[in-house]
């Protein structure tokens, strides 16, 4: 295995333009080719979990050109809370007054984050911001009407709401809790010099250790640093990559992060309680 970052356009001390954003694309992780992967990752978001393809698409490669980039991933932009002390000093609004006990509200704050990916893929729809708007705005209704419609048909109307709040709340908890661990709590950056491929790739991820259940449980996203290098490595491959890539880490003298799944969420909460305290000091 060669350096990537010897081959890559976007090498050391350079920031990342198209090109990085465009080597993302769409990952093949099911299939070989790009048609079947879109049509069926568009039926599966829209009308299986209603969630915005498109926005989602964006977002992700984005996020996987450059991985906990303040400036760069749209996933650690202070919407809510705060990643970083740079943020902390710099908040205003609800990240400011969240931020003192953030680390205390990131758990309950998930049961929202089903609901907050669902507008955020409707706003793009809306506001034109992905290709084939029509089509994904009548994905993402289809799923809402036939979601409300075997509520109500199955369940008096106050059972059916309190379902829905329930099942809701739990959804995004465990969505929380998959993503959570992956890069949460790992350096972030800004600026530059901007590290090479490799480096960017490995140092903002954590994998987490486990058996098949855990596996199943995150859907291989627990190999995040080998799917940050290889998105369109199929999921069952990713953990045969991890050996090689961690020894390929450990002679380049690169930190391999990988702890287990309850010491990733400890990791977590002790970064959020850290970064937020140039905002408790403002307070006292």
């Amino acid at each position: 295995m060669d350096d990537p970052a010897s081959r890559r356009p976007d090498g050391p001390g350079q920031r990342p333009g198209r090109a990085a954003d465009a080597r993302c694309g769409t990952p093949r992780q099911v299939f070989r080719t790009r048609r079947p992967t879109e049509v069926v990752g568009r039926l599966v978001a829209g009308v299986g979990i209603g969630f915005g393809y498109g926005w989602w698409q964006d977002k992700h490669n984005r996020h996987h050109a450059n991985p906990n980039h303040e400036e760069l991933d749209p996933d650690v932009s202070p919407d809510v809370l705060v990643w970083s002390r740079r943020q902390a000093r710099e908040s205003r609004g609800l990240p400011r007054l969240i931020g003192r006990v953030q680390s205390f509200a990131f758990f309950p704050l998930l049961t929202l984050e089903g609901l907050n990916l669902r507008v955020a893929g409707v706003r793009a729809v809306r506001n034109r911001a992905v290709r084939n708007r029509w089509t994904e705005g009548a994905l993402i209704l289809a799923h809402g009407a036939g979601y409300l419609a075997a509520l109500l048909l199955l369940l008096p109307p106050g059972q059916a709401l309190a379902f829905a709040a329930v099942h809701q709340a739990l959804f995004g908890i465990y969505l929380g809790c998959i993503f959570a661990p992956n890069h949460k709590g790992m350096p972030t950056h800004t600026g530059r010099p901007y590290p090479d491929f490799l480096r960017r790739q490995v140092l903002t991820s954590r994998n987490i250790r486990g058996g098949l259940l855990t596996d199943i449980a995150l859907g291989g996203l627990n190999y995040q640093i080998e799917h940050h290098l290889f998105p369109s490595m199929p999921t069952p491959h990713l953990r045969h990559a991890r050996v090689l890539v961690r020894d390929y880490c450990a002679g380049l003298g690169i930190p391999y992060h990988e702890t287990g799944l309850i010491a990733s969420y400890r990791e977590v909460v002790a970064h959020l309680h850290r970064v937020g305290a140039p905002i408790r000091a403002a307070h006292r």
